[in-house]
Parts: structure tokens; C-alpha cells; sequence
């Protein structure tokens, strides 16, 4: 199946990418491509199947092409953060297929995460573009086409967690560090003064395994939140 030539765009959760050139009628508005998808976060716990589907649905009136392209982030969340992008699971332990799809106006297509490489004691952190690509444009159309694709965060967690998730408190904010071997969402922060009044929410995060996270907070008093690896979650006072 013959694509045509994919484009760049900047990295995030959501991906947006235009094609400018000439307009053929002028003060044109853009033209929206877009997909679907089902899930834009695969966790993978050691304790299922290390595969899982993303369903990718075309919502448009045109036909779309779509890729795939997944990457390797090292050192996540932290200074050293790095994304290597690569198509071979030889490289990244992580096989996506298909890699290419046409899809037609409201047609739904699976694509296949799998892990090929053993679960190691450290967690495995990957991201997976999934966008629609440039076809051709004709010379009676608008040369300006908007495309939104995402950027599907794929977790693969270690065969066992261990370490946890620790706080130190400075100049009148707290640091988290995730000491363990797993990333974790934080959420529904809470803190209050010591007679429980003046209660203050506090902002969520994904905190990866070896990465920090400061939080301005107002009080001497514990900080609550909710921190929760995969489907498990518990309450904890810092």
C-alpha cells in the first residue's frame, strides 16, 4: 500500500500539523482532517497479556491515511528525557501493526500494541503517534489542511514494583521523588491548615520512576494525595 509522505509535527498528547501553500481561493478557511481513537493511554501491568488494541476510527467525509510511528523515551519525566523513534520492535521491544492503514470515511481499523521483549525490573515508557499524512491536493483546493493526530502514551510495568514514592519540603513548596521502579499518577492534592480549614487543592501529575516533581504548597500541615500505579490506587500524607 503505497502513503503519501508523512509530516512533522510537535510532540504532546495531541498533535497538530498544517500544510500551507498558495490558496487557490482567497481568505479560504482551513480544511480539518482528523481521527478517533479508543484510548490514548495503553498500560500494560505484568500481571495481563503484554498486548492490547487501539481502535482508530476515520470521523471525517474523506478518506484518511493514517501511521503509526512509535518511540523508544528514556529517561522519562527527568532532565535526560530522550525520544528515540524507531519502527523496529528489535530495537524498542515493542511491536505496532499495522503501521499504515487507509481508512474511509467512518470505517474503524484496529492497531496491535505488543511487547516482544521480556519484562525487565525496570519500566518501560513509550509513545506512539498515531496521525493522519498529507495526500494530494488538487489545484482547485484550499492548500491549507489542519491534521490532528495523538500521541499515545504506552506503558509496559516492570515484573515487580518496588520503592515508593517519597517528599522532602523546602522554601515553601514539597518535592516529590518517585523512588521506585514505576511511574504513578498523583491527583486530587489536597492541603489544609491545622485546624483543617483554609483546604487547598493542589495539581495532578504523572510522575515517572526517578523523576521530581515540586509543588508550591501554604502550610506546615501533611499533604494528601491519591497516588495510583495502573488500576491500584491508595490514599498517602505527605
Amino acid at each position: 500500500m503505497k502513503m503519501p509522505a508523512s509530516i512533522r509535527s510537535r510532540s504532546g498528547v495531541l498533535r497538530v500539523a498544517a500544510i500551507c501553500g498558495a490558496f487557490a481561493v482567497s481568505g479560504a478557511s482551513p480544511a480539518r482532517a482528523g481521527i478517533a481513537l479508543s484510548k490514548v493511554i495503553v498500560d500494560m501491568p505484568a500481571d495481563a497479556p503484554p498486548r492490547d488494541d487501539i481502535e482508530v476510527s476515520n470521523d471525517t467525509q474523506e478518506r484518511q491515511y493514517v501511521v503509526a510511528e512509535p518511540a523508544m523515551i528514556r529517561a522519562p519525566g527527568t532532565p535526560q528525557e530522550a525520544r528515540v523513534d524507531s519502527s523496529d520492535p528489535a530495537v524498542t521491544g515493542l511491536l505496532v501493526t499495522p503501521q499504515k492503514m487507509v481508512l474511509e470515511p467512518g470505517e474503524r481499523k484496529l492497531v496491535r500494541v505488543a511487547l516482544i521483549a521480556p519484562r525487565g525490573s525496570d519500566e518501560r515508557v513509550y509513545r506512539l503517534a498515531i496521525k493522519p499524512v498529507a495526500g494530494s491536493l488538487s489545484a482547485e483546493q484550499t492548500a491549507l489542511k489542519v491534521f490532528i493526530g495523538y500521541d499515545v502514551l504506552v506503558i509496559a510495568r516492570p515484573a515487580a514494583v518496588t520503592g515508593k514514592v517519597t517528599a522532602t519540603r523546602s522554601g515553601g513548596a514539597i518535592t516529590f521523588h518517585n523512588g521506585s521502579n514505576t511511574s504513578v499518577e498523583m491527583s486530587d492534592g489536597r492541603q489544609c491548615d491545622a485546624n483543617r480549614k483554609g483546604c487547598q487543592s493542589l495539581p495532578a501529575t504523572r510522575l515517572y520512576a526517578g523523576a521530581d516533581w515540586k509543588v508550591p504548597i501554604k502550610y506546615a500541615t501533611p499533604v494528601q494525595y491519591k497516588v495510583q500505579t495502573g488500576k491500584a490506587s491508595r490514599n498517602e500524607a505527605f
